[in-house]
């Protein structure tokens, strides 16, 4: 059951970047657990950039990153893969010349020692049922919607409690893209924390049970993701207007 009392991600005065190009200016937000939370916002607003932290690809200047209690701040993604995080990054990423098969078992290479990941990719594959007809095929051969689901396939079998995926439904068709959105409905139903980065924020906000709205590396808005998507301010923010003040981690009904 989501709830916002026990957040399974804490993000707090998160300030970084690249190089000496700040990005992100100390946003902070909580991630409810066992939720669908989708992050929108303009281009530049520092989306892709905050899972990035998150997960321990670029360097964190200020702030905290709380996983399940625990400071995860200065992690590397190893490390976090080992504490239950999978990250399925924006694009295409997956081994094009080797076979399904041998994408998914190169996904389960940091499991922990003891682990039976012939019966996870059994799953995975039931799960999945269009990557067993296509096993042993190339990656690269793979329709752009075929490999997103390997993308996500591969990052299950480490039975994460929380899947950061950045964009899932670039360059694909409007049935894949509902396809990958029913997948990620159904890992929450399994009890997965899912976090979001999603351009169409209409199609992803139906989908979630919250809704985060970054704008200039900060946080906006946080609430219900019904509440966010008939907020008019969300509409002007990617018309070009601006939210002129942060409102951080308040239900979207309390904010005036």
């Amino acid at each position: 059951m989501a709830t916002e009392e026990n957040p399974v991600l804490t993000v707090e005065g998160l300030v970084g970047g690249y190089g000496n190009v700040t990005v992100l200016n100390g946003t902070s937000f909580s991630v409810p657990r066992g939720a669908i939370t989708t992050v929108i916002g303009p281009n530049g607003a520092g989306k892709s950039t905050v899972f990035k932290a998150i997960f321990g690809l670029i360097d964190v200047r200020r702030g905290s990153i709380t996983f399940e209690g625990k400071d995860v701040t200065r992690c590397s993604p190893a490390q976090l893969l080992k504490l239950g995080i999978s990250y399925v990054p924006q694009g295409r990423n997956i081994f094009p010349e080797l076979s399904v098969l041998h994408n998914l078992e190169l996904g389960g290479y940091s499991a922990p020692a003891g682990v039976r990941m012939a019966e996870r990719i059994e799953s995975a594959l039931q799960r999945f049922p269009m990557l067993r007809s296509k096993l042993h095929a190339q990656a690269s051969t793979l329709s752009g919607g075929q490999q997103k689901l390997l993308e996500i396939a591969r990052a299950m079998l480490l039975e994460p409690r929380l899947l950061l995926i950045d964009e899932p439904s670039i360059g694909l068709s409007p049935l894949m893209v509902q396809e990958t959105f029913d997948i990620l409905t159904e890992m929450r139903n399994r009890g997965v924390s899912v976090l979001m980065v999603e351009q169409n924020a209409k199609s992803a906000l139906q989908r979630s049970d919250y809704g985060l709205v970054l704008e200039s590396g900060e946080t906006r808005l946080f609430g219900p993701a019904a509440e966010i998507l008939a907020d008019p301010r969300v509409g002007q923010l990617f018309l070009g207007g601006g939210i002129s003040a942060p409102l951080v981690a308040r239900p979207a009904s309390r904010i005036h």
